[in-house]
C-alpha cells in the first residue's frame, strides 16, 4: 500500500482516480477547494477507512501535515471552456502556483510527482495526428489561453524540478474524456449533447461541425494513469483514444442513440475552438502497454444511463462559450 494525495479529487477525473487508487488498496488524500469538482464526489468516499479529506486552494499551499507521501498526484484545475474562461486568473495560478506547491510537496517526502496535463497544449494542430514531440500551435492570449498556457507551464516546471531537483516526474497529457460524473454545465460536447437530447432539444454544433474530436472513456483513462505510475519515464505521454469523430457525426450518434428525430442546428463557431484533435498513442501502446478498450457506444450508453440516474440539469448556455472541447 502507498499513500498518494490527489489534487483535485472532487473533479471528474480526479474522483475517478481516487475510487480506483481506493480500490487497489491505497491510502488516498483528497484536496479541492470546489471552484469545478463536486461536494457530491467527496461525499463518496468520505465513509472509506482509507481515504481522507483537505478542503484548499492549492494555488495557495496544500495544509498537509500527515505521513509520509508516496505519490502526489496534481489533478487540480478547471478543464471545460465555461469554467475556465469564467476562472481565468484562477486556472492560471493553479497551473502556475498551485503545480510548484504540489511539486515542493512531492519533494519535502521524497514522493513521486505526477501532472495532469492537456492535449491542449497542441493547441489547434498543424500536425495531425499529435505525438508527443510536437510543440504545438497555441494562441498564448486567446480566449483559451488561460488554459493552454498553464498547462505548458505546468509541464514546464514539473521538468525544471525533475532536471534541477532530481525528483521523480510523470506527465500525462489527456485527450478528451467523458463518463459519469461529469457536471452537467460543464458545456463540453459530451455534456452538451446528451442533455439536449435528454430534454428533447434540438442538439447544438458550433460551426459546421467538422471540427474532430477523439473521445476516451474516463476508465480507460484511469487505467494509463495507474500503469504510468508504475513506470519510470519523466516526458510527456498522450492518453487518448485514436478513433476519431467529427462534431457533426458524434451529435448524430447521440441523437440516434438517446432521441432519434431530434434537430440538429449550428450555432456560429466558437473562438480558437481547434479543428482537429487524435492523439498519437504509440508511446503508450509501447511504454505501457495501453491502449482504450471501451468503445465509444458502450461508454455512451454508462453515461447516459449515469446522466439520467442523476436527474435533469439546467439548460446549457448557447453564446458559443460553451463550445465543443
Amino acid at each position: 500500500m502507498t499513500r498518494v494525495l490527489v489534487t483535485g479529487s472532487a473533479g471528474f477525473v480526479g474522483s475517478h482516480l481516487v475510487e480506483r487508487l481506493l480500490g487497489d488498496g491505497h491510502h488516498v488524500v483528497g484536496v479541492d477547494n470546489y471552484l469545478s469538482g463536486q461536494r457530491g464526489n467527496t461525499e463518496l468516499f468520505l465513509g472509506h477507512p482509507r481515504f481522507t479529506f483537505i478542503e484548499a486552494d492549492v494555488s495557495l499551499g496544500l495544509p498537509y501535515a500527515g505521513e509520509r507521501l508516496d505519490w502526489v498526484l496534481h489533478f487540480a484545475s478547471p478543464a471545460s471552456p465555461p469554467h475556465y474562461q469564467q476562472f481565468p486568473v484562477e486556472t492560471l495560478m493553479v497551473g502556475a502556483q498551485g503545480t510548484q506547491n504540489a511539486l515542493d510537496l512531492a519533494l519535502g517526502h521524497g514522493a513521486r510527482f505526477m501532472v495532469a496535463s492537456t492535449s491542449e497544449v497542441y493547441g489547434d494542430p498543424q500536425v495531425h495526428p499529435q505525438p508527443e514531440d510536437y510543440w504545438g500551435h497555441v494562441n498564448p492570449n486567446g480566449v483559451r489561453s488561460c488554459y493552454d498556457e498553464a498547462k505548458r507551464y505546468a509541464e514546464a516546471v514539473t521538468m525544471a524540478y525533475h532536471r534541477h531537483h532530481g525528483l521523480d516526474t510523470r506527465i500525462i497529457r489527456i485527450f478528451n474524456t467523458y463518463g459519469p460524473r461529469m457536471r452537467a454545465d460543464d458545456g463540453r460536447v459530451v455534456t452538451n449533447f446528451v442533455h439536449q437530447a435528454l430534454r428533447g432539444e434540438a442538439l447544438t454544433v458550433y460551426g459546421d461541425g467538422s471540427q474532430t474530436r477523439s473521445f476516451q472513456y474516463v476508465d480507460d483513462l484511469v487505467e494509463g494513469i495507474v500503469r504510468l505510475m508504475g513506470v519510470t519515464y519523466h516526458g510527456p505521454v498522450n492518453l487518448g483514444n485514436p478513433d476519431e469523430f467529427t462534431v457533426l457525426e458524434f451529435a448524430r450518434l447521440v441523437r440516434d442513440r438517446v432521441g432519434p428525430g431530434l434537430e440538429i442546428v449550428h450555432l456560429e463557431a466558437a473562438q480558437d475552438d481547434p479543428q482537429q484533435r487524435r492523439p498519437d498513442i504509440t508511446l503508450a501502446r509501447e511504454l505501457l502497454g495501453w491502449a482504450p478498450r471501451v468503445p465509444l457506444r458502450e461508454g455512451l450508453e454508462a453515461t447516459v444511463a449515469a446522466f439520467r440516474e442523476a436527474g435533469p440539469p439546467r439548460g446549457p448556455r448557447a453564446d458559443g462559450v460553451w463550445a465543443a472541447t
